[in-house]
């Protein structure tokens, strides 16, 4: 009984340690013969929702590509015809810089090879792969065929690290913690859209080819029908059909081009060219230098429907008040579109849904109430400002698709200290115009300015102030996401900016400048004795050259002042890269203990140091440790919120 419950015990703490290694892609294979000498090997994989697994084929400079490694093919076999793969996902990577290939829900890998040494009828195939979700994970599985018997397995050195954390509760309610707030984040972010088109919607609305349709509609409800009720009916339907048109149209684009292949489109470098001129042309249209109309046969044909009456007629008038305003909503429903399809799903349907209720709803309202009607701002040369306003704003983005497409070709045309200056220029000039400074056709005489209209140029000419130190260097994480990143710069540190390194303060031995110019160390027994030295706890950073998320850490989190003034004074910073393919010497390869498998790279040791001494294999991954090496917290994965890292932090600092 004291052996049953001590064998109990033991596999419970096992089991417990080893909650954090990560597995989330199974893999079976199989051979087929094709000839004597010919053989195909397939490798099937199922990943786990969320997940993905980067395609062989993925770019440089994004997540790490698959490989295909054979063990024992010299003078045995070799490989015939390129390797197949199945479906692929290609998106754009903000953070990267690049359009990233990867595999999701599933995959199959298929490779060709041909037999060389008849004697021989064993093949030994390693996968190494990167899976990531809201961390990243560096994976090798082991594949032994026998081509006698066509039979394959998955070599297991270590049994418990292939074994899902999944198969235990606690591991279950990770998941679930995991899975939540990506489904919260999809929520967010359609609730963001909404609101943006429904903004949108109502700076359409504030335009000279809808402002004045307020009244003029209103007015035709109230005459038209014989009750007030039958007005505020007729008023009603007029709105719910403005944005059925609307949603209609969401639908239609999202039909055409399919849920998911928006995504795909929006990222692919002639879509993002052809948005960037769209844009560019839209922004043109609404500055004045022409008008984007649809034919006027078009307006007259749906305007002799309108006369119908009933709910018909109410629906072709709403069409017709969409056909007739379109030079001043189509630019702004195209860009909606536009930004709307680089979130895919149904998004569109979403943006249209915000947008035509924007629309919709004075038109509703003043039926209901036509008193108010009287307490509208007479139309004029202000609705011109509006539309003036918009199209700068047009012109700014435009240079965003331009951007995006810059970075995959990564030609460095158009880097950070580039499209800031650009972005500069454009708010400047608008400042200037709501000045009255500028004017431009179709502008009306402006013997002065309204207190409203200053107050934005004042708004206008902070946020163009606030762009300005981004060129030295500054997060601006007001505008995260739009402009490149920071590496994506003629210098790292911005234009002129500094390391964080005086001229005449040498760096410790070993010790290398990181992000922010942050002092610190790639490889922990160098780091270790450098803290000791200046006795100062260690954050050891498990990290990935190819990790998302460890660079949104370092982008978002660490650069924030709170967090970066601990960073550089309070501990000594270790980052291990888990992918550094930098072979180890000779002497110093090894089998681990802990997987079985041959440490070959600088990567495959550090990994090995994470899983082995901290039971877990995902990156980010951050430990405080003190000066004996002893955990001084539970250590963290990714903590994208700045106030939970820095408590993180300094509860590790005082344990110190």
């Amino acid at each position: 009984m004291r052996k049953l419950t001590y064998f109990v015990f033991m596999l419970f703490a096992f089991i417990t340690a080893n909650a954090q290694i990560l597995d989330p892609v199974k893999w079976t294979s199989k051979v087929e013969k094709k000839s004597d000498t010919e053989y195909l090997l397939i490798f099937d994989a199922v990943i786990e929702d969320h997940w993905h697994v980067y395609s062989q084929f993925t770019p440089d400079g994004g997540g790490l590509p698959m490989e295909v490694i054979f063990n024992n093919a010299e003078g045995n076999y070799e490989a015939a015809g390129k390797t197949e793969e199945s479906e692929t996902v290609t998106a754009f990577n903000d953070i990267f810089g690049v359009d990233e290939t990867f595999f999701e829900e599933d995959a199959q890998i298929k490779q060709s090879i041909k037999l060389l040494n008849p004697d021989n009828s064993i093949v030994q195939v390693e996968l190494f792969y990167q899976a990531c979700k809201e961390s990243c994970i560096q994976q090798n599985k082991f594949f032994e065929f026998d081509l006698k018997s066509l039979s394959a397995k998955e070599v297991q050195f270590f049994e418990a690290a292939a074994t899902t954390p999944n198969n235990d509760k606690g591991s279950e309610k990770k998941a679930t913690s995991i899975d939540k707030p990506e489904k919260e984040e999809e929520q967010k972010g359609l609730i963001a859209i909404f609101f943006i088109a429904f903004i949108s919607g109502f700076a359409a609305l504030l335009t000279p080819c809808v402002f004045p349709m307020i009244p003029m509609t209103v007015s035709f409800f109230t005459k038209q029908s014989k009750t007030k009720a039958a007005g505020i009916k007729n008023a009603i339907i007029y709105g719910v059909s403005i944005i059925i048109i609307y949603v209609i149209l969401g639908s239609l684009v999202t039909a055409i081009f399919g849920a998911d292949s928006l995504n795909a489109l929006s990222t692919n470098v002639w879509f993002n060219i052809i948005f960037f001129i769209l844009l560019i042309v839209f922004a043109m249209s609404f500055l004045g230098a022409f008008e984007i109309m649809l034919p006027n046969s078009w307006a007259n044909k749906v305007d002799k429907q309108a006369d119908r009456g009933g709910f018909i007629g109410i629906l072709f008038m709403a069409l017709a008040l969409a056909i007739v305003s379109f030079s001043c909503t189509g630019p702004i429903v195209g860009t909606l579109l536009v930004q709307a399809a680089s979130k895919g799903g149904i998004a569109p349907i979403v943006g249209m849904l915000g947008f035509s209720t924007a629309i919709a709803l004075p038109f509703m309202l003043f039926a209901m109430f036509p008193g108010w009607l009287n307490s509208l701002p007479k139309s004029g040369g202000w609705l011109n400002t509006v539309k003036v306003v918009l199209g700068f704003l047009e012109l700014a983005l435009a240079f965003k698709f331009l951007s995006n497409a810059d970075l995959v070709l990564q030609m460095h045309l158009l880097e950070r200290e580039t499209f800031l200056a650009i972005w500069i220029a454009v708010f400047g000039v608008l400042a200037l115009y709501l000045f009255g400074k500028i004017t431009l056709p179709h502008d009306s005489p402006l013997p002065s300015i309204s207190v409203g209209r200053l107050l934005m140029g004042l708004f206008v000419l902070t946020f163009t102030v606030y762009l300005i130190p981004g060129l030295w260097g500054a997060p601006l994480k007001l505008i995260s996401g739009f402009p490149p990143p920071s590496s994506y710069s003629e210098s790292p540190f911005g234009f002129g900016g500094s390391t964080g390194v005086s001229n005449d303060q040498e760096l410790p031995d070993g010790a290398k400048l990181a992000a922010h110019g942050i002092i610190g160390f790639e490889d922990y027994e160098e780091g270790l004795a450098y803290a000791k030295e200046v006795n100062k706890p260690v954050l050891i950073d498990f990290t990935g050259y190819a990790c998302v998320n460890c660079r949104k850490m370092e982008d978002y989190v660490w650069s924030d002042e709170r967090i970066l003034s601990i960073l550089k004074n309070d501990v000594v910073l270790i980052s291990l890269y888990v992918d550094y393919k930098k072979e180890l010497p000779e002497s110093e390869q090894y089998v681990s203990e802990t997987t079985g498998k041959k440490i070959v790279t600088v990567g495959n040791k550090w990994s090995d140091f994470q899983i082995s001494r901290y039971k877990a294999n995902a990156q980010p991954y951050y430990v405080l440790i003190n000066l004996d090496e002893e955990n001084l917290n539970d250590p963290v994965g990714y903590t994208p919120d700045i106030e939970e890292y820095e408590n993180w932090l300094k509860s590790g600092i005082a344990n110190f």
